[in-house]
């Protein structure tokens, strides 16, 4: 007699397959969902460092990172100034958010949906899960930000000396083409960083070279936060910036309330002290496998891996060493 139907037996056989089938499906759909985000992250990088370089030729300067001016507040130096990524709204047409923002007016004085809550639309990775803005007491307050200039290696500021990084985005800089002695193909403008960040800062620990242990901030007590590059508006190296001190990806250790976290590491705030200078392990990371995209001063763009040789990673920070 002929079967119009299946068995139990052929429909579990024919769903196992189904499910296997699916499971060798999944992971490769979601490389190429993960390719495709990669390619538009480097994408945002490029669109930034085109911005920058047309920045360069309206101005004929590199922008700062952050601007300390010597106002006598007690001892106090204080700083007033917006991100690098504030200054280069209008050349990644934004001009009419520009517009709205005074670069001489501290950014906590100009908060609104409008202004410090406003995310660019090349400002996130698309492969960051916490994009979302931080809100204070309701209402939009500031926006996180993936895309971080560099400031070099290790030095931020020094108040006494007013000695900055050596990098290609640094404290009251004013930097040339000519300054970059290593060569635009040479040295980074740019990378990834990843939103809600923990960090330490306000240590009062500080010394002249970076450290080579990952484990250097154990027992350090400062400020502890978790919100690390959600600030957009702000130039200081914890929230729009990063350092070659450490490879991208690379893990440090830090122990807070018996939890352990992977940090950033900023030894005073620029700006915030008139003798204590800063210097900061920003690490650059991404949610990409591996690596972490990066922007050249030259406009290139191309993916750092993880394991990339300490040495020349630090030398890439740098714009005149040299090497």
């Amino acid at each position: 007699m002929n079967r119009l139907g299946i068995t139990l037996v052929e429909l579990l056989v024919t769903l196992a397959v189904i499910a296997v089938l699916i499971s060798l499906l999944l992971p490769a759909v979601q490389q190429v969902r993960e390719s495709a985000r990669r390619m538009e992250c480097a994408n945002n990088l490029r669109q930034i460092g085109l911005a920058t370089h047309n920045y360069l030729a309206a101005t004929q300067r590199i922008p700062p990172s952050f601007c300390v001016a010597r106002w006598q507040l007690g001892n106090a130096w204080y700083g007033n100034s917006w991100s690098a990524q504030a200054r280069i709204l209008p050349y990644l047409e934004q001009g009419s958010v520009a517009q709205r923002i005074d670069l001489d007016v501290d950014w906590h004085l100009q908060v609104s949906s409008s202004t410090t809550a406003f995310q660019c639309p090349v400002s996130i990775c698309p492969s960051e899960p916490r994009p979302e803005i931080r809100r204070r007491q309701g209402a939009p307050y500031v926006a996180p930000i993936s895309y971080l200039f560099c400031s070099g290696t290790w030095q931020i500021f020094h108040p006494i000396t007013r000695a900055s990084g050596d990098g290609a985005v640094i404290v009251n800089g004013s930097l040339r083409d000519r300054d970059f002695r290593d060569g635009l193909s040479m040295t980074l403008l740019a990378s990834e960083g990843r939103t809600y960040q923990p960090y330490l800062r306000n240590v009062g620990w500080v010394t002249s070279a970076p450290p080579d242990r990952i484990d250097a901030f154990t027992g350090l007590t400062g400020q502890f936060k978790t919100t690390g590059h959600t600030v957009w508006p702000d130039g200081r190296a914890h929230h729009t910036c990063f350092t070659t001190a450490f490879n991208p990806n690379q893990k440090i250790p830090y122990i807070e309330n018996n939890t352990l976290y992977d940090i950033d590491f900023t030894s005073q705030q620029e700006g915030k002290s008139a003798v204590l200078p800063t210097v900061s392990a920003v690490t650059a990371r991404s949610h990409h496998a591996g690596i972490v995209n990066a922007a050249r001063m030259d406009g290139s763009v191309f993916s750092l891996s993880d394991e990339v040789d300490r040495s020349v990673y630090r030398a890439l920070g740098t714009r005149h060493s040299a090497d």
